[in-house]
């Protein structure tokens, strides 16, 4: 987004590593994370309205405090492990402009943290990578440990959302 891009720019030859801000979450027992950017805010599951004869991964629709916001089963979009549809769950609601003016939410099974990644910890995913691939994956991130030193914490998937949201309304 253009935050990033400012971000990239302020910082570029002042010798300050770069940082990108993501929100860590939980889905199918896998670790990802999406820029917080994109990010309005973060609820607990409520009681969500089915639509009959939507696409599989639409779960419903939500009044959030007076707005319709669609509410879409990150797992079933994403062809994780699909699990039912539980009370302690989260729902990640995105701010309109991400997903063209629309109230848009994700079901997650956790939130984690936001955290602050440097972009030398970011591998970027590369055009000859599978396809469909790198049209739901912006990059690996290589979390480090605290102490900040060589051992590795795991990684997480960093899902480019903009993208996905884009290629299921065509534009």
């Amino acid at each position: 987004m253009a935050e990033d891009k400012k971000l990239h720019e302020k910082n570029r030859g002042s010798g300050v590593e770069e940082l990108i801000e993501v929100v860590e979450f939980n889905l199918g027992g896998k670790r990802y994370a999406l820029n917080i950017h994109l990010v309005r805010e973060i609820v607990v599951m409520m009681p969500i309205t089915p639509i009959p004869r939507a696409p599989e991964f639409i779960t419903g629709v939500l009044n959030l405090r007076g707005e319709i916001t669609n509410i879409i089963n990150l797992n079933k979009l994403l062809e994780v492990t699909d699990t039912a549809i539980r009370k302690d769950q989260k729902i990640i609601v995105l701010v309109p402009q991400a997903a063209g003016g629309n109230n848009v939410g994700f079901i997650v099974d956790d939130v984690k943290s936001v955290i602050q990644v440097a972009e030398k910890d970011i591998e970027k995913m590369h055009d000859n990578a599978s396809l469909k691939l790198t049209t739901i994956v912006k990059g690996i991130i290589k979390l480090k440990s605290e102490d900040n030193d060589k051992k590795s914490k795991g990684l997480l998937i960093w899902i480019d959302l903009e993208k996905v949201l884009k290629d299921m309304v065509g534009a």
